[in-house]
């Protein structure tokens, strides 16, 4: 046998490797017993508060504004039994005083435990509020039923290459180059996709920020349109004239948008003129006219006046709210105000002002003759 071959390890009883462990378990059993019945006491309280906590949550979610508490119950009926045992057992060992080395083996097993039950967790709170979002029973959003398999797949992804980062961090593996490598990459294609992204995002902001939702009219800026479908990319809209539109969604919420759902009233100004041949006392009278009528056709009335002497007219302004939102009805309501105005207007003798242009006619000495009276000579 040459000098420098090490001696074959020879191994009388295999038992023998066994002989460490089992004299420490034999040395300290009360200690494990004691520490074992702790735990599963633990185990069980956590798991009791638990089942108490969804029971709960369950019966306060069927309230008509409990959408939290559904994603609570959710969200606790994701919490793994294999978490709540190493909880306890961490709990446990944290007041026994176990050996070093079965303590760092708890402690490595609840740091796993711990970030995989908090990526769980954050699935179905994220998750949970996209299923509602998306529910036709709380207004339902097709964008985001569309989007439903990009975003969670976009939220596995994330969710779980932070998880992996966490637990080699906590396994001692220096991961400063691995984030690096992460974060160049993702600017790398963020900057690639600058676009898509930019779009993705704006889609993301309308569907949950929700300023308008398909079948509202909206004035963009271009007029007044229905939204018809709000995609990933773009929004497609219907103008009032019968053009379709299609906007890309960081240009839509780029602009000044109105909208024109929930409205209950709708604020209108109507002016008019009379002729200057209108006795006084009827010109003041105007405004109580149209008072009348105004509150006759079911309008708020607000206020109505004379503003200017105009170029061949007496200048009113009225101001009324129809109070609805419906467009036809709006339309209705207005043209009854205008032909009830006209017509209470004809009965009192009020005469609506045209544009009129007088010529006067002169000597060439520049005395006025006929159709002009004469001027006296008095």
């Amino acid at each position: 046998m040459n000098a420098f071959t090490p001696a074959p390890l020879r191994i009388e009883n295999p038992f023998d490797l066994l002989s460490g462990p089992t004299h420490w378990a034999t040395d300290n059993w009360p200690a494990i017993l004691f520490a074992a019945i702790s735990g599963i006491v633990i185990f069980a309280v956590l798991e009791g508060l638990r089942w108490l906590s969804i029971a709960l949550a369950k019966r306060i979610a069927k309230t008509p504004r409990g959408y939290a508490f559904i994603i609570l119950r959710r969200t606790l009926q994701k919490t793994s039994h294999i978490f709540l045992a190493l909880a306890a057992a961490k709990i446990a060992a944290g007041y026994n005083d176990p050996a070093p080395h079965v303590l760092q083996t708890i402690t490595f097993l609840f740091t796993v435990a711990a970030v995989l039950q908090a990526v769980r967790w954050l699935r179905a709170v994220i998750f949970g509020i996209i299923d509602i979002q998306a529910d036709p029973e709380h207004g339902a959003n097709e964008a985001l039923a569309n989007a439903g398999a990009l975003i969670r797949t976009l939220v596995n992804a994330t969710l779980f290459i932070i998880a992996i980062i966490v637990i080699l961090d906590n396994l001692g593996v220096n991961v400063t180059g691995l984030v690096a490598g992460l974060g160049i990459g993702g600017i790398a294609i963020g900057l690639a996709a600058q676009g898509i992204f930019s779009d993705l995002f704006a889609s993301l902001s309308i569907i949950f920020d929700r300023p308008f939702r398909v079948g509202e009219t909206i004035d963009f800026g271009k007029g007044s349109a229905v939204v018809e479908r709000i995609g990933l990319k773009s929004t497609r809209l219907r103008a009032i004239t019968g053009e379709r539109f299609i906007v890309s969604n960081a240009q839509l919420l780029g602009k000044e948008i109105a909208s024109f759902a929930g409205m209950d009233h709708r604020r209108f100004t109507l002016s008019f003129g009379l002729i200057y041949q209108t006795e006084p006392e009827d010109a003041a009278r105007v405004p109580d006219v149209v008072r009348e009528v105004i509150e006759s056709q079911g309008a708020h009335f607000l206020r109505a006046g004379f503003i200017a002497f105009g170029p061949s007219s007496l200048d009113y302004e009225a101001l009324f709210d129809i109070m609805t939102g419906d467009a036809d009805a709006i339309a209705t309501a207005r043209h009854k105000i205008g032909i009830a105005l006209f017509t209470r207007f004809k009965a009192e003798g009020f005469s609506f002002a045209y544009p009129t242009q007088t010529t006067m006619t002169a000597d060439p000495d520049g005395k006025m003759i006929m159709p002009y009276p004469p001027i006296s000579q008095h």
